[in-house]
């Protein structure tokens, strides 16, 4: 066996090798770099001098009042995405599954259709709807019988995410639909008959029966919609304009970027943006085995 098994580190080395290497180089080689950078006062204007500091990035980070508007707004979209496009997606796949719609490869494609579409296309799509002389504005003014009523969503902080949350649930269901479709089917309709036979209606098989079997496939989903939402830069930085209205609807991406290339002020902006950057990445994992451990709690499945 250990004859067997030197003759073939070789074949092993080449077959492992070349991915161990990307992964290096692609993943663990910018995370220990921003680290780095993080606790560092880097300024490529001082012919980019390092001079350790220590934490102070990270503690200037949790004074900066834009720091906790940028991640609750973060939490807004975990939610919208875990709260609104899984169960959406999950329903509208199950009324596929269960034939409950006329013409449903129609219905499957439309519901999927923005996924085939740009995210910048999207953004400019639904800041259009929502900005103050847009359709939806034409329509309250309609409904008011007021031709001076202006619908500003997205000019107040306090209610700039709520057209934000609705692109993404537009965007991203279709996704999580075509997820749990491709699961459905794989259920034994036996145990489908089973329950009918013992009087289970609709809604009884719907939570008695399909959501335990794809308890796993929905923790799976949740795990992916965490972690788009924590990195999600492109649709929200599409969807509102410079100045106000994008600092309203800052998220922790926008605000590294911001902090990083535009804020010239702070001589050691990489280096904060670099804090910023991997407090991204502690609170992404935080979510995520906060889901697995809720996971586990609520036995869900392990075939995902």
């Amino acid at each position: 066996m250990r004859g067997r098994n030197g003759r073939n580190l070789p074949a092993y080395i080449g077959m492992v090798g070349p991915a161990t290497a990307i992964f290096l180089f692609i993943v663990a080689y910018p995370i220990v770099y921003s680290f780095w950078l993080s606790v560092t006062d880097f300024n490529p204007n001082r012919g980019g001098a390092w001079n350790f500091v220590g934490l102070e990035q990270y503690i200037k980070m949790v004074q900066d009042p834009n720091f906790w508007h940028s991640l609750k707004n973060n939490l807004i979209v975990v939610a919208v995405s875990v709260f609104g496009q899984i169960p959406i997606g999950f329903a509208l796949a199950y009324i596929l599954y269960r034939k409950m719609v006329r013409a449903s490869g129609f219905f499957q494609s439309m519901v999927f259709l923005p996924n085939f579409l740009s995210t910048i296309v999207i953004g400019i799509l639904w800041k259009r709807m929502f900005q103050a002389d847009g359709p939806v504005a034409r329509l309250i003014q309609i409904v008011t019988q007021n031709p001076g009523a202006q619908f500003d969503l997205m000019l107040k902080a306090d209610t700039i995410m709520y057209p934000i949350g609705f692109a993404l649930i537009w965007m991203y269901t279709g996704l999580y639909m075509v997820i749990f479709l491709a699961n459905l089917q794989k259920i034994d309709t036996g145990m489908i008959e089973a329950a009918q036979i013992d009087g289970a209606n609709e809604f009884q098989i719907f939570t008695r029966v399909i959501v335990p079997v794809l308890s796993g496939t929905i923790l799976v989903s949740s795990i992916l919609a965490i972690a788009g939402s924590l990195r999600g830069f492109d649709l929200i930085f599409a969807i509102t304009t410079q100045g106000l209205q994008r600092n309203n609807a800052m998220v922790l991406p926008i605000f590294m970027y911001q902090t990083a290339f535009q804020d010239y002020n702070n001589p050691s902006r990489f280096a904060y943006g670099a804090a910023i950057s991997n407090a991204i990445i502690i609170i992404s994992v935080l979510l995520i085995l906060l889901s697995n451990f809720i996971g586990k709690k609520l036995n869900a499945g392990e075939e995902y």
